[in-house]
């Protein structure tokens, strides 16, 4: 199986109806309180290698690797079938195969964006400008405005307009401004590649280098107004509701009234989450040459394209994304295929995965642990010295009115506007991605959808949807290490109930905990409540800015204290769970482990992960989550449970006094 790289559970005797699940790979000489990570995981961990075309391996995300392998499995056996003309298995399958027809793909080298590069040619002012930029947007593709239509966070149940920062090539702003040499060295690379992209495009060696070196400044001079990743945690301030009218008079140059008109986008009011970044664009539309914005305009299209055009293209983005990440060989075609599809026509797709691979009993197992870790949840409410009457009742309120999807959507999305041949690759992906934006725009003004899915059904993954108040797990996560429907309870409740009481505590994090029961950015704590909540907020914060990796970089703890929160209080509410259950009551080892032991291992296993140095590196600058080691020994020293279970004694290396133990929910 394809998954056997990833899992240390094998089957053994029965009890309680199902499969013993054998605990292998423990590192007995180690001491589970020094670094219970390394003590679950540290044998797999030395001995694994991260195969050459990825930039990790193991559990969480790296699962999608064997999950696009199955989804490859799906595509070649449909793309080798005949399925009537406009079918769901015609566009999947001929969509496939026109990505997989590398021959031909090659052959037309860069013919398909000549188009493109000739209408930006064509730009002569700002306003021909402009048109190029909105006729882009309603193709899918940003570069200096993103627009996107999505709930009105202070009127939950309809969706508005909303513009965000963009117009950068780096992962973050502040790849711009540091002057440490691993950024050094991504910023040589991305100009490089910049470089690469415009030679292959016709520019000699010293015009591409200086195309490159244009694009950059551009770049960086839209980084500036950039709110960095802490300050876009703050919800509030990023809800900036505004008249179209108004914004047309703040920001003149772009010339909103016509942009939007242009999209098709009818409506009296946006709201812009990062208005300084649009203020610094207005200015910059003057400011910045018109023919320097039309190198940035092609360098940005020709970026979008690169890895969907001919071999040349693909390999110079590869080596920028080599030193990005350190994934060391490119994926192979049927991955990055599988990749493809999943994103465009995702829920077509995902059909045919759930007939494969999801059952229904899985499905309704999945759904009697959400409901206990509800359950459970409430009663922690309950139970908090912090937390007035009032607010404890508006806390479970929320926590009843929460939705819970699982497995997949109850309605696919429909994808008849997709036009897809079997020999045209790349007009195939421009055709998904403009009715991507069709289904976007017909959102706007529109009551939401609370069926709509947010991520495909074959994704390792799960969410939290605050504007909804509902929590999601597709199928995808629903298998080992997560979910495995016939292991005993202690290992589900440590992997996929650590993740779902994670999921149900970003309803209660640093952000979450600003929407109401209804997904209305509307406070509903009393005062002082709130204030106790933000000052263990703050302990969270703290304490995983102590946290180091790769010998002395830090955890960023205001960037990712709604994770951390949830992954504090998710094993907490995970573990009342359990212990409501027969075996969570009991104490029956099975070889040699007592329960409690079996479902604290089970959240090390879920976390079990291996990364290239450079990958954790980027993980840290800008993954909103903690690295694996500290997703499970971070929120373990919180946990009293596990110091009981484990004999964790102040010798120890996780050792936390009592009192220094953070408790939030």
């Amino acid at each position: 199986m394809l998954f056997l790289s990833f899992l240390a559970f094998t089957a053994c005797s029965k009890h309680e109806g199902k499969k013993n699940i054998a605990i292998t790979g423990i590192d007995s000489t180690l001491r589970p309180g020094d670094d219970f990570f390394k003590y679950v995981n540290g044998k797999w961990y030395d001995s694994v290698a991260i195969p050459a075309s990825q930039a990790g391996v193991g559990a969480y995300m790296f699962m999608n690797y064997p999950q696009r392998m199955r989804l490859q499995g799906i595509l070649d056996s449909i793309s080798k079938t005949t399925n009537a003309a406009g079918s769901t298995a015609q566009k999947v399958g001929d969509f496939y195969a026109s990505g997989m027809d590398t021959v031909t793909i090659d052959k037309r080298g860069y013919t398909p964006i000549k188009p493109l590069l000739a209408r930006i040619d064509a730009i002569s002012d700002l306003p021909s400008l402009m048109k190029f930029v909105v006729e882009e947007v309603k193709a899918g593709n940003s570069s200096i405005i993103a627009f996107g239509v999505s709930p009105d966070e202070k009127n939950s149940s309809m969706n508005i307009a909303q513009l965000y920062q963009t117009g950068i090539g780096l992962p973050d702003r502040d790849y711009y401004f540091k002057s440490d040499s691993s950024t050094l060295g991504i910023q040589k690379s991305y100009k490089k590649y910049l470089a690469a992209l415009f030679q292959q495009t016709g520019s000699n060696a010293q015009e591409a280098e200086k195309n490159a070196g244009l694009v950059y400044d551009i770049d960086k001079q839209l980084a500036v107004s950039h709110k960095t990743k802490v300050q876009l945690r703050d919800v509030q301030a990023n809800y900036n509701k505004m008249a179209v009218t108004a914004l047309a008079k703040r920001q003149p140059n772009i010339d909103w009234n016509t942009f939007l008109n242009t999209l098709g986008a009818k409506t009296d009011s946006v709201n812009i989450g990062q208005p300084a970044y649009y203020d610094a664009l207005n200015k910059l539309l003057k400011t910045i040459p018109i023919a320097n914005w039309k190198i940035y305009l092609k360098a940005n299209s020709m970026e979008r394209y690169a890895d969907d055009l001919s071999k040349p293209f693909v390999d110079a983005s590869f080596e920028y994304i080599k030193v990005l990440s350190g994934q060391a060989v490119q994926k192979s075609r049927g991955e990055k295929m599988a990749n493809v599809l999943d994103t465009f026509l995702g829920e077509a797709l995902g059909q045919l995965y759930v007939k494969k691979y999801f059952s229904e009993d899985a499905k309704k197992r999945m759904l009697v642990l959400v409901n206990n870790l509800q359950k459970a949840y409430a009663k922690r409410i309950d139970n908090l010295e912090w937390m007035s009457q009032s607010t404890k009742q508006k806390a479970k309120e929320k926590l009843a009115a929460m939705t819970k999807k699982i497995g997949y959507p109850d309605k696919w999305k429909d994808y008849s506007n997709v036009h897809i041949a079997r020999n045209t690759y790349f007009e195939n992906m421009v055709s998904a991605s403009a009715a991507a934006y069709q289904f976007q725009l017909a959102k706007l003004g529109k009551p939401v959808d609370k069926s709509e899915w947010f991520t495909t059904v074959p994704t390792v993954t799960a969410y939290n949807n605050p504007t909804a108040n509902e929590i999601v797990f597709p199928a995808g996560i629903l298998q080992p290490p997560y979910f495995d429907n016939n292991a005993d309870d202690a290992l589900n409740y440590g992997g996929i109930g650590m993740v779902i009481g994670h999921e149900i505590t970003h309803t209660f994090d640093d952000q979450g905990a600003q929407y109401d029961k209804d997904g209305n950015l509307k406070d509903w704590w009393t005062k002082e409540d709130y204030a106790q909540f933000k000052s263990r907020i703050q302990q969270v914060i703290n304490l995983y800015s102590t946290y180091t990796v790769l010998g002395d970089l830090h955890i960023n703890g205001a960037m990712t204290v709604g994770e951390n929160t949830a992954d504090i209080a998710g094993i907490a509410v995970a573990y009342d769970a359990f212990k409501m259950t027969e075996q969570g009551k009991g104490n029956e080892k099975i070889d040699g482990f007592t329960p409690d032991q079996r479902f604290f291992i089970s959240i090390a296993k879920i976390w079990r992960v291996k990364m290239k140095d450079e990958f954790l590196r980027l993980w840290i600058n800008n993954n909103p989550h903690s690295p694996p080691n500290w997703r499970v020994n971070g929120p373990l020293m919180n946990t009293t449970p596990f110091y009981e279970a484990f004999n964790v004694k102040p010798e120890n290396k996780m050792f936390l006094p009592k009192k220094d133990r953070i408790t939030i929910w």
